[in-house]
């Protein structure tokens, strides 16, 4: 939440948390799966 208010003057904190996150592994069919097996989790 910090990282969100802080943005509006110094993005590069929002910027570390967002990288921390992302992947490269695009065609990668397990990473896949758990995307989708998270998504589920979320709407429970």
């Amino acid at each position: 939440m910090n990282a969100m208010i802080i943005s509006t003057i110094d993005s590069s904190v929002l910027m570390q948390l967002i990288e921390t996150a992302l992947t490269n592994k695009i065609n990668d069919r397990e990473m896949f799966m758990k995307g989708i097996d998270y998504s589920y989790y979320y709407e429970e």
